[in-house]
């Protein structure tokens, strides 16, 4: 198992996150995302993109935490996160490091529309047990949500993400 270094995307990075979110999906569409996500005020959140180094200091993996609203009250969207192929299945550092950094923020509620397999041992659970729902249509399974902050409402409704998304 490698030894990860986590930290918050830097200027320096860009070019490198680019580059690991077009390799781990088929099409540029995610690597785009981010860019406009990056570009987008009221979504970028300082200090929540994360980037995963190697231990010789190869930046091989990315989670992104962006503004989104459920019922007008502000949540964290998880996407897109990304890994190098040849470190896959090895990632969940960006991911843990950037809820711990999403909970010092003071941030709820954290949504992700992924894999059921892999989100619940992050402890993601499906969005439905808040009432939280999508406006597009998809599986119950594989929207889950995230509370941060035990004890604290969580917002039910219908989910906004950033217009960069699309929906």
């Amino acid at each position: 198992m490698p030894t990860w270094t986590t930290r918050p995307e830097t200027p320096a990075d860009i070019p490198a996150v680019r580059e690991i979110v077009t390799a781990a999906f088929p099409t540029a569409e995610e690597a785009d995302l981010v860019d406009a996500l990056r570009a987008d005020p009221e979504a970028w959140i300082d200090g929540l993109s994360v980037v995963v180094e190697t231990a010789e200091g190869t930046l091989a993996g990315h989670a992104l935490f962006t503004r989104c609203h459920v019922d007008g009250s502000p949540a964290l969207a998880l996407a897109p996160v990304a890994v190098l192929p040849a470190f896959q299945r090895q990632g969940a550092a960006a991911i843990r490091a950037g809820l711990d950094s999403a909970r010092s923020l003071g941030e709820n509620l954290v949504l992700v529309l992924g894999h059921p397999e892999c989100y619940p041992k992050f402890g993601f659970a499906p969005a439905s047990r808040w009432s939280v729902r999508a406006s597009f249509e998809v599986p119950d399974e594989a929207l889950m949500a995230l509370t941060l902050a035990p004890g604290r409402p969580v917002p039910s409704g219908v989910i906004a993400y950033a217009a960069p998304f699309g929906v």
